[in-house]
């Protein structure tokens, strides 16, 4: 049969068809990775379906319509007067409609699984920020039940059973009545999520009964005309103050109940009776209601602030004894707004239970504008006819002892008040009921992403899928929020956790449009990125205005969690949004950084560390990646490379591989930088193109950290220290600087920390490279007890006195403490033992030069004679061992005859004048070096300029041995020629 796909059949049969990946995706759960077994039988697990709409409107709505409305509103009205309650509203509305908005956009950029904000939140902006925010939610969203609990006990103890209040403080029976009711609501919690919704459906039929009631009695309802109060000055009177065998008696006569209460009373004063003679002082009687058409309207349009303590509407100390209504809290704009602003939170009900609902992209944005909306046009709407309708005074009464103890929108509305109270008390309750739902489920997402450890217990359901532990820490939380007994002070604490988890959904919206992610596709067109911008700056606002401490303390809250986070590693990556700006902030830098190279004062070591591997692929020098740690004082870039010799196509796996491992080694030494591998076919060809190519833009290295070649004198293979060379050369080439630490096996290890001296052998000037690494070697730990000695050596010309002199201002104008000292080469013969080692060097090279080519040239001869080994001078007095990688292979084919051999060891041939005069130099250094550094922790020196052409390449190796013999760690420099270090500021 035509194959119409050969094209791509290697593609198909290693990738699967795309039908099946189709598939897979339509069988996804939100979540919850599938069971290939159950999609193929069609018996996955399906979700609940709450509706499209109602599933999130319904909790909504009852969450936003409570206690606040029913009890509050009229206060804040009263207190704030009409136009700043009005501000107040209408500010806290917008700020929940941006965030409306905002939240609708990302609801509808994806899969939306349990979690709702929360995972909203962390698959935007990172697991961090997501868990900081999500928890402070979690708790708000717990510590919100207990609001709406106590709300609902006030309602009850305070105007539907006084009769219940049996503790004289009536705060201790909200303690003991909220505490059974929300046992029993954790209780009906843990039954199941299908009776709360059945419960939601009824508390919301009492809520929209109740302010249609409300409305009706506003517009309908004529003001009942035996609603009246008693106001003695600017003083309202309680009720119950100005009643006499039943009968109301408002009157300033001696016979009154106010003359008892003002002069007769033994715990009255004098200054209290004469209040109540003044005559100025008059007694009149108000109706509580007068209704649209009395002009009550323009008498309530500023505010009456007032302090704890203070008699309502006046600056006068209040007494309870004398039936004063007295306020129980200083008021202010801004306290009021952190007072009302929960009231409003409820708009992210609906998306706590993103899990339970059928398609939650379509559900959330159109339940949770429409909640805010009604709710919003509701609330803005009450503040208006609440003030056309209802006297200030009596609005400022909290509790309406001034009406018996009534609620005031009770009386006002049609035809009942216990429509009222009924209504307002099942809202309260569904409202803490849906709390104690959705808290729960959203600390059983945090824990099951796993972006903090010590919650994963509390991801643990049960057989029916229901988070009982999550469950019963919730209640704990929400047990605290019933102790502290008052909404006022319960309400404050809430405003903090929301407006932080508002302003970060609007962040993660705003950044996700600015940025052009190309994830970032929602469904939801009515959206702008000012919006979310605007969002969140009212958020950042309402926070400060509200409380600043409070505001200061989430904040802390949320940057311990983010740093407990990021300290732990979260192992989630979601491609979150702090990402994309970080991609953003990062081009930008490295397009600045192009414009040319920096700056001396700004120069700082940019280091590529050059790894070589082992035979198993492990590094074979990590202490080179622990030398580059210590060097982070200059907070430059780190580069670790490695370079596999071989096929790419072949060896991709493996250098894979080692990525990995190179990865957890800098983790291991706590380096910031990068790390990465390469494959080629010639080492050194590859090492090459590190030095050039490693890097990005201006971002690129400008130190190359190169390791030893140790053992190469064992090595039958040159390519142990002529890879060295060529890459000595190539970073040479590249106007770059050169660090090879020799020694580095006995480099500190981690957390060491050294005392002794660093000393530094400036032998030629290489731009300052030498001053600079000192100096930033003591920033670390390690090297930070260290002192710094500076040795020049001086020729036979040279003023040893002047240079040491002139080294001491250098030092001090480059703000860099150390001693000094001057070391005189005076011209001397040369030792018999520089003249024969240097003999001794050359022989071997012709003799090893000459044993490679017949292996090249005689590769499958053998000839049986006996070996011819040349090595007067130890091996071992490199302080490295030879290198473990060193190959045993069999030593036949590397001998001679003896007549070759005799014309290899000629004594009475003369060395080289220029190789007698280098070993020369590099033996008497040595015996400075050694004389006054041997107890040196570490030894810096000059690295002498490699051989132009490959004949002396061998030479130039023993130069180095001889140079650095008898010294433990030595760190070779080699400058790039520019000055890196200058004594201006």
């Amino acid at each position: 049969m035509y194959n119409h796909m050969a094209l791509y059949e290697d593609d198909l049969t290693h990738h699967g068809k795309l039908s099946q990946i189709l598939n897979r995706i339509t069988s996804y759960q939100a979540g919850i990775t599938p069971n290939p077994n159950d999609i193929e039988k069609g018996t996955g697990k399906q979700k609940a379906n709450l509706g499209t709409i109602l599933g999130v409107y319904l909790p909504c709505i009852q969450n936003i319509f409570g206690v606040l409305l029913f009890v509050r509103l009229t206060w804040i009205v009263g207190m704030a007067g009409t136009l700043e309650a009005f501000c107040i509203v209408f500010i806290c509305c917008s700020s929940t409609m941006l965030t409306a908005f905002s939240m609708s956009a990302i609801a509808t950029n994806g899969v939306v699984p349990a979690g709702g904000s929360y995972f909203m939140i962390s698959r935007s902006l990172g697991p961090e920020f997501g868990g900081a925010v999500g928890v402070l939610f979690y708790l708000g969203t717990s510590v919100a039940s207990s609001m709406y609990i106590v709300g609902a006990v006030e309602i009850l103890v305070q105007y539907m059973a006084p009769q219940m209040n049996q503790f004289g403080d009536v705060f201790n029976s909200y303690r003991l009545y909220g505490t059974v009711v929300l046992l029993l609501l954790a209780f009906i919690v843990f039954v199941g999520v299908g009776f709360v919704s059945k419960f939601a459906a009824l508390s919301l039929a009492c809520v929209i009964i109740s302010i249609l009631c409300i409305y009706i009695g506003i517009f309908v309802a004529n003001p009942d005309t035996s609603l009246e109060v008693c106001m003695l000055g600017e003083r309202l009177l309680e009720q119950d103050k100005v009643m006499f065998n039943g009968t109301f008696m408002c009157t300033k006569n001696i016979t009154g109940p106010i003359y008892q209460h003002y002069c007769v009373d033994e715990s009255n004063t004098s200054s209290s009776c004469d209040y109540f003679n003044n005559p100025h002082t008059d007694v009149k009687v108000l109706k509580a209601i007068p209704g649209l058409s009395s002009g009550i309207f323009s008498k309530n349009i500023w505010n009456k602030y007032t302090q704890q303590g203070k008699v309502i509407g006046t600056e006068q100390e209040g007494s309870e004894t004398r039936g004063e209504i007295i306020a129980d809290m200083t008021t202010s704009f801004m306290i009021l707004i952190a007072i009302y602003f929960p009231s409003v939170t409820g708009i992210m009900a609906g998306s706590n239970r993103s899990g339970d609902l059928a398609d939650a992209q379509k559900s959330i944005p159109i339940g949770t504008i429409a909640a805010i909306c009604t709710t919003s046009s509701v609330y803005l709407s009450c503040v208006l006819f609440f003030a056309g309708c209802i006297d200030g005074n009596v609005m400022r009464d909290k509790y309406g002892a001034s009406i018996g103890g009534s609620l005031i929108i009770g009386k006002l509305a049609w035809p009942h008040e216990w429509v009222i109270l009924i209504g307002s008390f099942l809202s309260t309750l569904g409202a803490g009921l849906q709390s104690l739902t959705g808290a729960p489920r959203l600390l059983q997402a945090i824990a099951k992403d796993g972006v903090i450890p010590f919650l994963r217990v509390f991801s643990i359901t049960t057989k029916r899928g229901e988070p009982f532990r999550a469950l019963l820490l919730t209640t704990f939380i929400s047990e605290i929020g019933v102790l502290i007994g008052n909404v006022d002070y319960i309400a404050p604490i809430i405003t903090m956790f929301f407006l932080m988890c508002y302003g970060f959904v609007n962040m993660a919206c705003a950044l996700q449009t600015l940025l052009q992610t190309p994830n970032w596709r929602p469904r939801f067109r009515f959206y702008h990125w000012t919006l979310s911008l605007l969002g969140l700056a009212l958020c950042i606002v309402l926070m400060f205005i509200s409380s600043w401490y409070y505001a200061l303390a989430a904040l802390a809250i949320a940057f311990c969690i983010y740093k407990y986070i990021e300290y732990k590693g979260a192992e989630q990556e979601w491609g979150d949004g702090i990402r994309g700006l970080a991609m953003s902030a990062a081009r930008y830098s490295l397009l600045r950084l192009q414009a040319g190279p920096p700056h001396t004062k700004n120069w700082r070591p940019q280091l590529l560390v050059l790894m070589k591997l082992d035979e198993t692929l492990q590094p074979k020098f990590p202490k080179l990646v622990l030398f580059a740690s210590q060097l982070k004082a200059g907070k430059g870039l780190v580069l670790v490379n490695s370079v596999l010799e071989g096929n790419f196509r072949d060896r991709y796996p493996d250098a894979q591989a080692c990525k990995q491992t190179l990865h957890n080694l800098i983790k291991e030494y706590g380096v910031k930088g990068f790390c990465d591998v390469s494959v080629a076919t010639d080492v050194s060809e590859g090492l090459c193109q590190l030095i050039q190519n490693a890097g990005l833009g201006g971002l690129k290295h400008n130190t190359v950290v190169l390791g030893w070649p140790y053992g190469w004198r064992h090595d039958e293979d040159d390519r142990s220290y002529r890879v060295f060379l060529d890459t000595v050369r190539n970073v040479g080439s590249a106007q770059m600087c050169l660090l090879v630490p020799k020694g580095i096996n006995q480099f500190p290890d981690l957390g060491v920390k050294l005392k002794g001296t660093i000393d530094v052998w400036w032998i030629v000037h290489d731009g300052g490279l030498l001053m600079l690494l000192p100096f930033l070697l003591c920033q670390d730990r390690t090297w930070k007890n260290c002192k710094l000695r500076i040795f020049t050596v001086a020729q036979t010309e040279d003023n040893s006195i002047q240079m040491k002199k002139d080294l001491q201002t250098y030092l001090y104008q480059l703000r860099i403490t150390a001693d000094v000292d001057v070391v005189e080469m005076s011209n001397s013969d040369i030792s018999a033992y520089t003249y024969e080692r240097t003999l001794i060097m050359e022989q071997r090279t012709d003799m090893l030069s000459k044993i490679r080519n017949a292996h090249r040239n005689n590769a499958n001869s053998s000839l049986a004679v006996p070996t011819i080994t040349l090595s007067p001078v130890p091996e071992e007095s490199s302080t490295d061992a030879p290198e473990p990688e060193q190959r045993s292979t069999d030593k036949s084919q590397y001998t001679f005859t003896p007549s070759e051999a005799k014309t290899l060891i000629n004594k009475n041939k003369k060395p080289d004048k220029n190789n007698v005069r280098r070993m020369h130099t590099a033996v008497r250094l040595n015996e400075h070096i050694v004389e006054k550094s041997h107890s040196a922790q570490l030894v810096i020196l000059n690295l002498p300029a490699p051989p132009k052409s490959d004949s002396g390449a061998e030479n130039y190796m023993e130069f180095l041995e001889v140079l650095t013999e008898g010294i433990e760690r030595v760190l070779m420099v080699r400058g790039s020629g520019r000055e890196v270090i200058t004594i201006y500021s």
